[in-house]
């Protein structure tokens, strides 16, 4: 007879089988009545007089959307059929529940066989070009022409900018600090519609500003930097200014005169300008699912097309994201807002100027699969809910709600995000090529978001971001991402935030609060969220990233090739079976009941802890420490740091092939002993023959990226307090700097008598003078007449002024 548990685990078993048999006899059965269903003919040399037949094909895709409504009232599937070229709406086309088909005879929209199908949000202008000046030619334009971007046989064209755009430079593609210096603006006749692009100081993203012109004393006026949920300003040196004509100076870039109507085009050598295909973006969406909970846009199918050519919206990105560094703008190249079994299947976006794929507020089990994401200017997929199915949302860092006003329900308040939605087989790169404050895929106010199977690579900040704890349930898995945080900083290829309604700058302020109310953490994150089977490496922060208070993690069976593991406050992470190459294990500032757990993983190097307080956590055991050639031993240095670590140990893990990445330990390991399971190492990223032979993959079996030259690693005591210089990137993500300055307070003795100071701030300044190092701060505050000392402290991620008397 079967126990108790095995019958549980035979009856999912059985139940899991019967759901996928009958997935699986759905997917044929759609196939079928697709197939079967009436067809509507398009094609870029029919005509809309037509009735959609193959003898007579309609040419717009408005006119093919009436025929296909005509059928799908009839309650039959419809096939529209595009034949090969390319479309150009001249206006966004939307879906609603009028263009639903069923889950047995769906609206399938496809490319033709055999034939290339674009749909673009551009518009080809007819120009008759003449000599300006110094190798620039000029051309009149239609008065409505747009002046967002332009193309020329089919590649984007830089703005005309300063510092001129440069392929080879990793921040910007150029940037210079002198950008809006006042020596610069006096060049500039009417600066009026360029735009600043700055780096936030912090490196926390980026924002944009709207150049209106001069005042009075020719002082350059502008508006915007709204783009980042944390503003700070402008970071002093990572900027650039675009659209001012007299910076056109160098080959590629262009200007229009929108007054006059003149496109200036200063044209790379070789180029045939007479005989170029030019052309402009009109559109900022192509294609909109526009539907709601009650009546929603239902399996729509899309195959095979490529989507280009949408407008860039940094301008408009402006509503902030709840307890977000972020704000975001709802819309994109293909925006769902309200479907349900929808699907973009085997297609190509690229050349879009903002979000390429946008799901904003309800959409339930949407898939995207197969597709290729490029020179995207946003974000690639994105899946933000509304902020008010959250419960007592708060939408600034430092904002505060007293539990008496917090709403205690658990989960979401309404239907109205994205849940059960599916990114899977999909090559994402260049994404943020506009908007650095992005991620290829970016998670918020959503549940139960699997992405699986993808590349994902070249992008400015994270691959995968998660912006909040609501709600969980999400599975990141067999995924390859590398080749991130390549213009910002203080991120991982994976990065999240908690921040749930209780969440609070403050570790202390924290502790207190969950101490006596223990069901908060639960109340937000009510699923937990899954990282597994993947393969990472970030040579500009961590391979993984949990920030802020993300909580509920479960990872495992991650190959991390780099920037090690980092947990920063939060609850419940279980991090298990990992092989982190060249790092280790990051713990940052944990809550005094964590729960974290650290188990049966590889690192190869020391934990590297900040602001801990041993033992850590609910268990931290079981871990290798790998040391080429040293037999297995116990792990002293491990157990000495997190006070637990008992049968850990150090030594050879013996792996199979790590030259060529292969990181599995062969029979005999250590590894093997303390419970490490081998894990594939082969099914990392996309698995379409197609996107497999355009795909790259990271760097492996090299050692981790020499840091910088640091400052030095000083310790010592200052009025009894164990103080030191901060240096490293984990020192300067956990205390929130933006780089490595001033010194580290690590414990205050309660003999010390410094009530006022507490471990974990950061002296900056005494007396108003800054302070490099331990050394300094002695020299500064040595003082024989004991007076008060003003120091100004970082805490929080805020400046702070406090008093001190230099001896007690």
């Amino acid at each position: 007879m079967l126990g108790r548990g095995e019958t549980v685990m035979r009856a999912i078993h059985d139940i899991f089988m019967a759901t996928a048999a009958a997935f699986a006899l759905a997917i044929s059965c759609r196939a079928a009545f697709a197939s079967a269903s009436p067809a509507v003919i398009v094609s870029p040399a029919g005509d809309d007089a037509g009735d959609g037949s193959a003898a007579q094909p309609v040419k717009s895709l408005q006119r093919a959307q009436e025929l296909a409504r005509g059928v799908l009232a009839s309650k039959r599937g419809v096939n529209v059929t595009l034949l090969a070229g390319t479309y150009r709406p001249d206006h966004t086309l939307v879906f609603t529940s009028e263009d639903s088909g069923t889950a047995e005879a769906p609206a399938v929209w496809t490319a033709a066989p055999g034939g290339d199908v674009t749909i673009s949000g551009g518009e080809l202008l007819d120009l008759q070009w003449e000599p300006f000046r110094d190798g620039i030619f000029a051309a009149t334009v239609p008065a409505d022409c747009p002046d967002d971007q332009l193309l020329v046989n089919g590649q984007i064209q830089p703005m005309a900018r300063y510092p001129d755009y440069d392929p080879n430079q990793r921040i910007f593609n150029g940037y210079a600090a002198d950008c809006i210096s006042p020596a610069r603006v006096a060049r500039w006749a009417a600066p009026q519609g360029g735009f600043i692009h700055a780096m936030h100081p912090s490196l926390w993203g980026d924002s944009h500003y709207l150049i209106v012109g001069k005042d009075a004393n020719g002082a350059l006026r502008y508006e915007g930097g709204w783009q980042n949920n944390r503003p700070m300003g402008m970071h002093a040196e990572y900027r650039f200014v675009e659209n001012i004509f007299e910076e056109l100076d160098a080959p590629g870039e262009w200007y229009l005169d929108s007054s006059q109507h003149k496109l200036y085009f200063y044209p790379p050598a070789g180029l045939d300008l007479v005989h170029a295909t030019v052309e402009s973006v009109r559109l900022r969406h192509l294609i909109e699912f526009r539907g709601n909970e009650q009546a929603p846009v239902s399996n729509v199918i899309f195959k095979g097309i490529r989507f280009t050519q949408a407008g860039r919206t940094f301008m408009e990105n402006r509503e902030p994201l709840v307890r977000s560094d972020w704000t975001i703008y709802r819309g994109g190249a293909l925006l769902f807002d309200g479907a349900t079994h929808c699907s973009i299947e085997n297609c190509a976006i690229e050349d879009v100027g903002g979000n390429a794929i946008f799901f904003s507020n309800f959409n339930r089990h949407c898939v995207i699969k197969s597709c290729h994401l490029t020179e995207i200017g946003g974000n690639g997929v994105a899946f933000v809910g509304d902020p008010k199915a959250a419960r007592s949302p708060l939408f600034g860092y430092d904002q505060r709600q007293p539990y008496d006003a917090m709403n205690k329900g658990r989960g979401p308040l309404n239907n109205n995000y994205p849940a059960d939605c599916v990114v899977e087989d999909c090559l994402i790169h260049r994404t943020g090529r506009v908007e650095k404050q992005t991620a290829p895929i970016e998670i918020d106010l959503a549940a139960r978001i699997t992405v699986r199977s993808c590349s994902i690579y070249d992008v400015p900040r994270a691959g995968i971001n998660i912006g909040d704890g609501c709600w969980g349930g999400h599975v990141i898995e067999f995924c390859d991402i590398f080749d991130t945080v390549r213009e910002t900083g203080d991120h991982g290829s994976f990065n999240s935030w908690g921040r749930d309604r209780y969440w609070l700058p403050g570790i202390k302020d924290v502790d207190a609060l969950v101490a006596a109310h223990p069901e908060l953490p639960t109340l937000d994150c009510v699923e937990p969220i899954t990282l597994r089977n993947s393969r990472w490496r970030c040579d500009h922060g961590w391979d993984i990233d949990l920030d802020d208070g993300s909580s509920y993690y479960h990872i495992y069976n991650n190959l991390c090739l780099n920037g090690g593991i980092k947990n920063r406050e939060g609850y419940g992470r279980v991090v298990e079976n990992n092989v982190i190459v060249n790092n280790s294990f990051h713990p940052h500032v944990w809550y005094a009941n964590s729960g974290d757990v650290f188990r049966r993983n590889i690192v190869f190097r020391s934990y590297q802890p900040v602001g801990l307080e041993r033992p850590w956590g609910k268990q931290i055991d079981q871990n290798l420490l790998h040391q080429p050639g040293q037999p297995a031993g116990p792990a002293t240095k491990l157990r000495e740091q997190s006070g637990r670590d008992q049968t850990s140990l150090v030594g050879d893990a013996q792996f199979a092939d790590p030259e060529n990445g292969d990181y599995r330990v062969k029979a005999g390991s250590p590894a093997l002993s303390l419970g490490f399971v081998n894990f594939p190492m082969d099914r990392f990223g996309v698995v379409s023959p197609e996107l497999k032979r355009l795909a790259r993959t990271p760097i492996v079996g090299r050692p981790a990226v020499a840091d910088a030259a640091q400052r030095p690693d000083r310790t010592g005591q200052w009025l009894g307090i164990d103080v030191k210089n901060v240096v490293t990137l984990g020192e300067v993500s956990a205390t929130g700097l933006s780089r490595a300055e001033g010194v580290l307070i690590l414990r205050v003795p309660a003999e010390a008598g410094q009530t006022d100071l507490r471990a974990n701030d950061v002296i900056l300044q005494v007396d108003g003078k800054p302070v490099a190092g331990v050394d300094e701060l002695m020299i500064a505050t040595k003082n024989g007449s004991n007076p008060p000392i003003e120091l100004s402290i970082w805490r929080e991620q805020r400046l702070q002024k406090i008093q001190v008397r230099a001896s007690h």
